[in-house]
């Protein structure tokens, strides 16, 4: 047997390191565990101290030329600024979206290597995406917003800040405010309605337009259905509608250098299509309401023969006596034959008795309403022209049924300005009332509200939201240029005439007081060419009685595109109120018209308002923001009259442009940016200042 060789001859004791190894392995796998988790607490650590602590609270989102859209983590805000963060333009709340409670540390754009695209997915609720467009002549960056709900329960709101920027534009108030920071309005559809039933809705005009005093403004999509309320000088927000559709919520906001340049801007955008002037004869004449209570058209006739000759015995001039829809139904109705006979038997000495209206210059009203009571509704039953009227299919034989309403405390049904047909009737009835009345002046009330939205009908898509009042319009300026609207939206580029809402007679803000904002505001949204209400107020019916409520309003009414009365001067008793009548007419044939004229054609060209709020001529300026009681013709007059009872002062900014400013009665000279304080102003004169270069 060989002899097996010791392998370990030193004394040392061998040591089985196979074993130890393994005890050592498992002692350093433990180590290195407590190390990693260590490391893993300090790194989870590191993170949410990032995240709650060391990250900034804001993140940039898209960066302009010279604005940049920013994250707001904290206050779930979007905010658009300047590059240098030394000017905010406007701070939009997203709050809503997702959780408000939770902080979003950090909002990660899903547009790979887009610099001009944002998209995001917020807690899958809604979807996001903004675009970034700047102007060539890089004055303007628009950011154009668009969030989308995942699922049919959501509802999407965005609020616009009003703190340090005043807002104007929007939709027509009771108690219209220039700027709307004061104006409170519960969320509801923005829709127009009618202010005289529904005294706390929008009215008109209205537009998905608004305007801020840092440069900024925001056009929501024209097709989407959106709701809109206004929380008191805190915020005006807007908000989808709930719907299987998943209807997303849209707008675009631009900012600019300053407020006018930002409404410079917006301008183009609002109407691509070319502007035309209405029939501009109407602003020489004043408007006379016809008021009467007699149920017959020859009563109505031998009214309107008494009145026309008060006018002219009082040499109030040549003008327009506006007939309400009562009074024009009764003489629409009047028998031919009784008309003919008068004719055949008149004698030269009686040619005076003539039917007066075809002799006169009047006004009719319609409506697209008729009363089912009447034989042309019963007739449309029988001869299968039902579908003249806003109807719904039945559910058993799929045969039209009008949809039934009310106007003017009777039954109607209301017409169906979607069939081509039914419009032709309307405008054939419209020709056989100038033939037969001779009239020139048609003013068409009647288009607010939304008769399936009214009755919670499902609404055809052809007349959801304010279609309809679009289509009456389309009507309106197939009638003539000299046809007055009760209501407008996106229709300021025709040629019609709008009627402002009908204010309290009254020195409140929705008396006087409510005058001057609402001149401004329809101007800036684009109707420049609008009735007043009647000098003194309309909204009860009355006449009025306070003098120098009259006169105070008369006198701002001189300067309005046309003169309206519904309380004729003679009723005051003293020479005093009709004398002034008659001076103001003529101030406003003589001063006044040939200056709208005049801006009326820069209006054509450029869509700048004739009538101007103080910052057009000074937009950096604050003082200019706020002032509801001064309002510029063009650039070269500004009229500042007095709108508190018994006030014989007041005071008056005039606007620094580099330019002075003359006083028109003392033809004293004043530089731009003065503040004249306790300026007098006389119960018979208005202060009116002349830019002088």
């Amino acid at each position: 047997m060989p002899h097996a060789r010791n392998r370990n001859p030193s004394p040392i004791p061998e040591v089985t390191w196979d074993t130890g190894l393994k005890e050592m392995n498992e002692t350093w796998k433990g180590a290195i565990a407590c190390l990693g988790v260590a490391v893993f607490f300090v790194m989870t650590i590191g993170i949410i101290y990032w995240q709650v602590v060391d990250q900034p609270n804001k993140n940039w989102i898209l960066r302009g030329t010279f604005s940049g859209l920013i994250w707001e983590r904290r206050t779930h805000s979007l905010v658009i600024q300047t590059l240098m963060e030394d000017r905010t333009y406007v701070e939009i709340d997203v709050g809503n979206v997702g959780n408000p409670d939770v902080e979003v540390p950090f909002v990660r754009n899903l547009c790979w290597l887009n610099k001009t695209e944002f998209c995001y997915t917020w807690d899958s609720v809604a979807e996001v995406m903004i675009s970034l467009e700047v102007s060539e002549d890089a004055e303007t960056e628009c950011y154009s917003m668009a969030w989308t709900p995942v699922n049919c329960h959501v509802e999407l709101k965005d609020c616009f800040s009003m703190a340090n920027v005043s807002w104007y534009g929007g939709a027509n108030v009771q108690g219209q405010t220039w700027p709307i920071n004061d104006q409170n309005i519960t969320m509801q559809p923005y829709v127009v309605s009618n202010l005289k039933d529904a005294p706390s809705g929008y009215g008109s005009p209205l537009e998905r337009y608004f305007l801020g005093s840092s440069g900024v403004t925001v056009l929501v999509s024209p097709d989407i259905p959106v709701q809109l309320g206004l929380d008191c000088r805190q915020q005006f927000c807007l908000k989808s509608l709930p719907s299987m559709e998943r209807l997303p919520l849209q707008y675009t906001v631009c900012v600019a250098r300053n407020v006018k340049a930002a409404h410079l801007e917006a301008v183009q955008q609002l109407s691509e299509l070319s502007r035309e002037l209405p029939n501009m004869k109407t602003l020489w004449l004043p408007f006379w309401k016809f008021l009467t209570n007699v149920d017959t058209g020859p009563k109505v006739e031998k009214e309107l023969r008494t009145f026309s000759n008060r006018l002219r015995r009082h040499q109030l001039g040549e003008g327009v006596i506006s007939l309400n829809e009562h009074s024009t139904t009764l003489l629409s109705e009047m028998d031919h034959d009784y008309l003919n006979s008068r004719k055949r038997g008149m004698s030269k000495r009686l040619t005076r008795d003539l039917p007066l209206v075809k002799l006169l210059n009047i006004s009719i009203t319609l409506s697209p309403f008729l009363g089912v009571d009447t034989t042309q509704f019963h007739t449309s039953l029988t001869d299968g022209t039902e579908d003249f009227w806003l109807s719904l299919p039945s559910a058993a034989q799929g045969k039209l049924i009008p949809v039934l309403t009310q106007w003017r405390g009777k039954f109607c049904v209301k017409l169906n300005l979607t069939n081509p047909a039914a419009v032709s009737w309307f405008l054939d009835r419209v020709e056989s009332l100038q033939a037969h009345l001779g009239m020139e002046y048609v003013v068409l009330e009647g288009g607010e509200g939304n008769l399936f939205e009214e009755q919670a009908l499902r609404t055809p898509m052809a007349l959801s939201g304010d279609k309809y009042i679009e289509l009456l319009a389309d009507m309106a300026t197939s009638i003539g240029d000299s046809t007055i609207m009760t209501a407008g939206t996106r229709s300021s580029h025709m040629p019609l005439f709008i009627k402002m809402a009908p204010l309290q007679s009254d020195w409140s803000p929705t008396g006087l007081r409510a005058i001057i904002p609402s001149l401004l505001h329809h101007a800036l949204v684009g109707y420049n060419f609008l009735i007043p209400d009647a000098v003194g107020g309309s909204l009860s019916g009355d006449l009025v009685t306070d003098k120098e409520l009259f006169i105070r309003w008369l006198e701002i009414a001189a300067f309005l595109p046309v003169l309206s009365f519904h309380t004729p001067p003679w009723v005051f008793g003293e020479d005093q109120v009709l004398n002034l009548t008659q001076i103001y007419i003529t101030k406003h044939q003589t001063d006044v018209v040939p200056l709208l004229e005049k801006y009326a054609e820069e209006w054509q060209l450029t869509g700048n308002p004739i009538y101007r709020p103080l910052w057009w001529l000074s937009p950096s300026d604050p003082m200019t923001f706020t002032a509801d009681d001064q309002f510029l013709i063009g650039d070269e007059v500004l009229v500042a009259p007095i709108v508190e009872k018994g006030a014989v002062q007041r005071d008056i900014y005039l606007p620094d442009g580099g330019f002075q400013w003359q006083d028109s009665q003392s033809e004293q000279v004043f530089d731009g940016g003065t503040f004249l304080e306790d300026f007098p102003v006389p119960l018979e004169e208005v202060a009116v200042f002349l830019r002088r270069s």
